[in-house]
């Protein structure tokens, strides 16, 4: 049990720090275009939309909304990752399954960003900002699982010289 509480205590600290550095990526980008809090507020107001109308809902809900959302699903990915992580300490060849998956992810959010880009209610959110953020964040993410996890570059190496 122990086991699993610091695979999910991993989990969670690794998708924080990539939600929070998402986070800040969009203030910045925000700041810079004189429109701070625009990226949340009009992502925040799509997740709304999601559960009815979003007429009359303030900034702060979109923005409190957005929030909430983006940690908890970081937090889901971030203790997906961590999992990998362990059970690669079992097999080092799951490693490749989570570079595999890495980069189909990357492919696919990259994909989706841009065709949500082309939606009338996304299109003022530049889907290339949105792709330096995550890629910020998979950079941090990463850099801190394989601090917690120092062999795990090597076992990659490793598995693909044997595989090739």
């Amino acid at each position: 049990m122990m086991r699993r509480f610091s695979t999910v205590k991993e989990g969670v600290i690794t998708g924080a720090i990539g939600a929070t550095a998402v986070a800040v990526w969009f203030l910045v980008v925000d700041l810079v275009s004189g429109q701070p809090f625009h990226t949340p507020a009009t992502l925040g107001e799509a997740v709304s939309a999601m559960f009815g109308p979003t007429e009359g809902e303030s900034v702060f809900r979109h923005v409190a909304l957005y929030t909430a959302f983006h940690y908890v699903a970081f937090a889901a990915i971030g203790t997906i990752a961590a999992w990998v992580m362990r059970a690669s300490e079992r097999e080092p060849s799951v490693l490749i399954a989570l570079f595999i998956l890495f980069v189909a992810f990357e492919l696919g959010f990259y994909g989706l960003t841009y065709v949500l880009s082309l939606s009338p209610n996304f299109g003022n959110i530049a889907w290339y900002q949105v792709g330096a953020a995550n890629l910020v964040a998979a950079a941090l993410m990463g850099g801190y699982l394989l601090k917690r996890h120092p062999h795990a570059a090597q076992d990659l190496a490793d598995t693909l010289a044997a595989r090739v």
